[in-house]
């Protein structure tokens, strides 16, 4: 039989019951989705547990249960959203479920956000998802900033804000107060190191650049960017045998790396010691020998000491095998070209330019090919459609200009100069072009002494005295005021430094000075359309954009290597 106290107490106990569930009529739903968020290991049991969560708000609680609902609900809807964002990532579907799988996790991360507006990570990763393709910049700006102005529950995930953030700073000063703070957080984290050590490079902190690649390298010995990066510092620095010792130990680290054996030619190319940088790039095909970076770097240095037939084989076994590769048929272009094989260089162009119909430096290329090719008409009908596009794209100015003097054309030729001037006023090979045609026009209203004597000796000055043509341009301005005594001081300098391909108009030009008379460029009696002067004007060897011009009488320039951080 049952006592009455017990009686008693049960009746006591189930009224408290009866009573709170009247109170809180929401909170066996609460209980649910909380257990329920506990072990949930799918998509389904997440979305299950919102539910849970948002019947247990609908049916009522009081103050605190409905603050923890809320924040229940909140870090479930930002779990939901990241199991979306990892099958986003994953790479699997169509872009339409791309874009319908990003506003999912979105509006899930957006109604987390009013929920608990303080948690770091839903901000975080609402920017995230507006950095990722077709996004919006702005909005994740925004949204980093009201994540570091959040909590965290993880010091990598503020830092990793902070990180982000720096990247869209757009002073150097804000980027770095953003990437202190990421460190500071996150100090033994070799990625924020690395990040940092490389604006502060960009800022000419080398010190405090290399102090923090150090310390990257010790925090992970095997990871070897920050080798690399450490290379490049030092390397522009001058500092080579420090920049080749640290990758030597990056190899040692990783010796089927092919990162170590890449940096290291690209220190020997500026050096420019071509054959260590071959031996160590032949190394590395060696290990990867279908690897159509490293062809095209090998050809280009093949290209440099002036092997093209080695050059060629290697720009066609990667062609071999990404026929319509950009990169390849430029390089192979610019071979052909120093083969004086034009027409088949023009064909490479042309298959560029029929995917990439707008790319400038392509479109460049095939006007220099045309010019050297004697198409002139087309060369022209090249520039002028690519400056249709880009009215200040000065090469083409220039270029365009070139191939009106060669038409004798040379008022037209001295107003695309004279644009061009406007945009590269520093430029060695438009000044000397502009002023050796306002020295020597044969047309006395286009002479202009005086202006070509100060456009020359700038010329000069920019390539520190040391290019023939540029001081024959120089002594033809003196003549053109008067000055024959300067005229042969420098006509006879340009002489003793030569140039194989003018030696004979050098000889010619000194002599023209000595006798007193001023050098008149004369047109020769070629046909009305592809008249040009007896003298090339033209007289600088075109740049990167393509082939020089036969007549060019400029020797190029090594070129150098890139290194990045």
């Amino acid at each position: 039989m049952i006592r009455i106290s017990s009686l008693l107490s049960v009746f006591v106990l189930l009224s408290a019951v009866v009573a709170a569930e009247a109170a809180d009529p929401g909170q066996p739903d609460l209980d649910k989705a909380m257990e329920t968020k506990l072990n949930a290991t799918t998509i389904s049991d997440l979305s299950e547990a919102i539910r849970l969560a948002d019947s247990a708000l609908q049916k009522g609680l009081d103050a605190g249960n409905k603050d923890f609902a809320e924040k229940l609900l909140a870090s479930t809807l930002l779990q939901r959203a990241q199991e979306t964002v990892k099958r986003l990532l994953g790479g699997a579907g169509s872009p339409s479920e791309f874009r319908r799988n990003r506003q999912f996790a979105l509006a899930d991360l957006e109604r987390a956000a009013k929920l608990d507006p303080k948690q770091g990570e839903t901000h975080l990763l609402i920017a995230q998802l507006w950095l990722l393709p077709g996004g919006d910049v702005r909005q994740a700006r925004q949204s980093l900033d009201r994540a570091v102005q959040s909590r965290f529950d993880k010091s990598d995930s503020e830092a990793k804000a902070y990180l982000l953030r720096s990247g869209l700073q757009e002073s150097p000063e804000k980027k770095l107060a953003d990437l202190n703070e990421a460190v500071r957080r996150t100090p033994d984290n070799a990625n924020m190191l690395r990040a940092r050590a490389v604006l502060l490079h960009e800022m000419k902190k080398t010190d405090q650049a290399l102090a923090d690649l150090d310390r990257a390298i010790e925090l992970e010995p095997d990871e070897l960017s920050a080798y690399g990066a450490k290379a490049v510092v030092l390397s522009r620095q001058k500092r080579y045998a420090e920049a080749l010792d640290v990758l030597e130990k990056a190899q040692k680290r990783q010796p089927d790396s092919l990162m170590p054996l890449v940096q290291r030619a690209r220190v020997r190319l500026l050096q420019n010691d071509l054959p260590a940088a071959l031996q160590e790039l032949s190394q590395a095909l060696a290990m990867d020998p279908d690897n159509i970076g490293l062809l095209l770097m090998r050809a280009s240095v093949y290209q440099e000491k002036g092997e093209t037939a080695k050059a060629m084989i290697d720009v066609n076994r990667a062609l071999k095998q990404r026929p319509h590769l950009s990169e390849g048929l430029r390089m192979r272009a610019m071979l052909y070209g120093a083969d004086k094989r034009y027409e088949e260089a023009i064909a490479d162009v042309r298959t560029i330019l029929e995917k990439e119909p707008k790319d400038s430096v392509v479109r460049l290329q095939l006007a220099m090919l045309y010019g050297a090719a004697k198409q002139t008409a087309k060369a022209i009908e090249t520039y002028t459609e690519l400056l249709a596009d880009e009215p200040k794209q000065w090469q083409a100015l220039r270029g365009r200009g070139d191939m009106l003097l060669n038409l004798g054309r040379q008022s037209d030729a001295l107003a695309d100069y004279e644009k061009a001037l406007k945009i590269k006023p520093d430029d060695y090979g438009l000044l000397n072009n502009l002023a050796w045609v306002l020295a020597t026009s044969p047309d006395a209203k286009l002479r202009d002494g005086r202006r070509a004597l100060e456009l020359a000796t700038k010329a000069c000055k920019q390539s520190d005295y040391k290019l023939a043509y540029i001081l024959s341009t120089l002594a033809a301005a003196y003549a053109e005021t008067g000055d024959f005594q300067n005229a042969v001081k420098w006509s006879t300098k340009a002489v003793k430094i030569g140039d194989k391909d003018h030696d004979e108009s050098l000889q010619k030009e000194l002599k023209s000075y000595q006798d007193k008379k001023p050098w008149r460029e004369l047109l020769s009696e070629e046909k009305a359309d592809e008249k040009k002067p007896v003298k090339p004007a033209a007289k600088e060897k075109a740049g990167d954009a393509g082939p020089a011009k036969p007549d060019a009488k400029e020797k190029a320039a090594p070129s150098k290597p890139v290194l990045e951080l």
